[in-house]
């Protein structure tokens, strides 16, 4: 019920002073300092999926994130009865990647080495502290402020609140706002938005999503903060060493290898690296979109680039762009198709897989770059990435949950099994 309570002078107009009593939801920032951040890592028994994000697979097991709280250990031998097995608690976690029975992740602003040799048991065994401290890697729900040594978050709170409206003015009554907070009626919500498979890499990795920001090469992790391309030395899995630092301006979202390449997707293009020398990546060139959220996948002479709306991705057209990389120091475009909101993808070629959000899955022939065909939607379902394995096993990953498909029929994908969310 909305009370409103008038106090008004003279004639009764926009002019007049009326109160009403609201009840919203806002956020509030919350300073923690990076001395008083939480290190420890706990490994917990096994957590219903609340709100996963990335996923990671390594041999027989997959790792899905759950943002900013750490990740789901599941046995994945047989995927059609995936068992949960634990949960590692980590506090500002986003991203993994894996080398041999090591997993790496990022602890707020530091980079830890966690040893899976037995995923039952899973110890921490290595941290390079600050990794991140002055190059933002997170989950989207958190960010660090050089000035302060601290991180700042965002809390939801009700508050309940008497504050100014229009008087009725033409029939309506509010509501306003204030410090950028629209009030709303009691138990209305106010949402506010905040702020790769690749080739087989050396050594035995696994494999990580389009919108992965970690990955690994040779003996090297690279890490795609908003602003830099950050390179990690891990000859000695255990003690991660940062080695270099390249600055590639703002938005910068994901980070997929390909061979010794390294092709990196931002809010406004696609970069291309060389890094025959991993310690030092070159950059080739620059493919530039219009401002747009933007994960990329590459096979052979082809990248596949997915550019939606959102929030943060600016108002580009919800496009699949194909853009040829034969020559890398001159990718150009070769066709665009219209999507309806596309997140991550995938190619096991000649099949594409693409994420539609909330438009669900799709299953698509790339044999003909210049004729992309749709042989499959999947709808009445969240898709946010996915992994294909083997030529035949599909992982993808959405608000719903985890799903798990055989797609040897590109035509007709069966499900195998599914993880759901914990309904609240």
């Amino acid at each position: 019920m909305l009370a409103l309570g008038f106090v008004c002078f003279g004639h009764f107009s926009c002019h007049d002073k009326c109160e009403a009593i609201r009840t919203y939801r806002t956020q509030v920032p919350v300073t923690v300092l990076l001395s008083d951040l939480p290190k420890t890592i706990t490994i917990e028994a096994a957590q219903e999926l609340v709100s996963p994000g990335k996923i990671y697979v390594k041999d027989n097991f997959l790792f899905i994130t759950e943002a900013g709280k750490g990740i789901h250990v599941v046995d994945n031998s047989n995927p059609a009865k995936p068992t949960n097995l634990s949960f590692i608690k980590v506090g500002g976690n986003g991203d993994m990647a894996i080398k041999d029975n090591i997993l790496y992740i990022d602890n707020y602003v530091d980079l830890v080495a966690l040893d899976i040799s037995n995923p039952k048991s899973i110890k921490e065994s290595g941290r390079l502290s600050a990794a991140f401290a002055n190059s933002v890697v997170n989950y989207g729900g958190w960010y660090y402020n050089p000035q302060m040594q601290a991180i700042i978050y965002y809390e939801d709170k009700i508050v309940t609140d008497t504050v100014e409206t229009n008087c009725g003015a033409n029939g309506y009554i509010g509501p306003i706002a204030y410090d950028g907070v629209f009030y709303a009626e009691k138990n209305a919500g106010v949402t506010q938005s905040t702020g790769g498979v690749g080739g087989p890499a050396a050594g035995s990795t696994g494999k990580g999503g389009s919108m992965a920001r970690f990955t690994i090469y040779d003996d090297y992790i690279y890490v795609a903060s908003n602003t830099d391309l950050l390179v990690y030395d891990i000859k000695t899995p255990t003690q991660p060493k940062s080695r270099n630092k390249v600055n590639l301006g703002w938005g910068i979202e994901t980070i997929y290898p390909y061979n010794d390449k390294l092709f990196i997707g931002s809010n406004t293009g696609m970069f291309i690296f060389d890094n025959k020398n991993p310690e030092n990546p070159v950059r080739l060139s620059n493919f530039q979109h219009a401002r747009a959220c933007d994960p990329v996948v590459v096979n052979g002479d082809i990248a596949y680039v997915t550019l939606r709306t959102g929030n943060t991705c600016g108002n580009a057209p919800n496009e699949l762009q194909v853009v040829d990389v034969k020559d890398l120091t001159k990718p150009f475009l070769i066709k665009s198709y219209q999507m309806q909101n596309p997140h991550g993808l995938a190619i096991d070629f000649p099949n594409l897989f693409v994420c539609e959000g909330s438009f669900g899955l799709k299953s698509m022939d790339a044999k003909d770059a210049r004729n992309i065909t749709v042989l499959q939607q999947i709808g009445k379902i969240n898709a946010y990435d996915v992994i294909p394995l083997d030529g035949k096993h599909l992982i993808m990953v959405g608000k719903d949950g985890l799903y798990q498909y055989d797609y040897s029929d590109p035509k007709n994908l069966k499900q195998l099994s599914v993880i759901p969310i914990k309904k609240s």
